[in-house]
């Protein structure tokens, strides 16, 4: 096994996650070395937490169902040198262990944060035109979303301020500060998001929907009520 140089954090936010956790989990034990996994938790009333103990991660909670507060709680209760930020809905590649280790081993990768490729669990014409402007929007202009995954190096979270306490758009904002200091990269392999958010609902609608909420934002409309309007629309 060749001997790793840096160590690794995993922060997940969780709220009644039962029934996909354990998937992403069971790819997360693929890492050959010690593993610190974090699951901030937001009151969940199903078995998150539970599931969450056997796998022998590190559970802390937040009262408030606030994902920008539970990245950064998340974090704060960890210690390695990096860290990989995953939402508890998304899947593993088979070789993202080799990748990652390769990545947190080379001394230049500090200098810039990395992103997952853009891959839908389900096969349709409408997730890959998808997959596709995602993809594009990540790369070509740098603005990949919480959905995609961020590793990072520590020192760097640590000085741009990490996740600040916002209901929504919290991956939006860290990555435009980010932009505003590094280059973000693909790590050239796919993450795989559940697809149970856009069932039953129109893509070009919602993509308009979403584009909406980024501009009051923007605009200085409060996270609070973004999120309300997202969540019950």
């Amino acid at each position: 096994m060749a001997r790793l140089n840096q160590t690794l954090s995993i922060v997940i936010p969780t709220i009644n996650e039962a029934s996909r956790l354990p998937l992403l989990l069971a790819d997360l034990n693929r890492w050959p070395h010690q593993l610190e996994v974090c699951i901030c938790d937001s009151c969940s009333s199903d078995l998150t937490v539970l599931i969450a103990e056997l796998a022998g991660a590190k559970v802390t909670q937040v009262l408030e169902a606030n994902r920008g507060i539970q990245l950064h709680s998340g974090s704060c209760c960890t210690s390695g040198n990096w860290i990989l930020f995953l939402h508890a809905d998304c899947r593993m590649p088979k070789n993202w262990a080799e990748v990652l280790k390769k990545k947190i081993n080379d001394p230049t990768s500090k200098s810039h944060a990395w992103f997952f490729d853009f891959k839908v669990q389900s096969k349709s014409i409408e997730f890959t035109l998808l997959e596709i402007l995602v993809n594009m929007r990540s790369n070509l202009f740098k603005r990949p979303y919480g959905d995609q995954g961020l590793l990072i190096n520590r020192y760097l979270y640590n000085q741009i301020g990490g996740y600040r306490p916002l209901h929504i758009m919290e991956d939006l904002d860290l990555i435009e500060r980010l932009s505003k200091k590094v280059k973000l990269r693909s790590l050239g392999i796919p993450l795989y998001v559940d697809n149970r958010r856009w069932e039953n609902i129109n893509i070009i609608n919602q993509a308009w929907k979403n584009a909406s909420l980024r501009q009051r934002w923007r605009a200085g409309a409060s996270s609070k009520s973004l999120s309300i309007k997202y969540y019950r629309e």
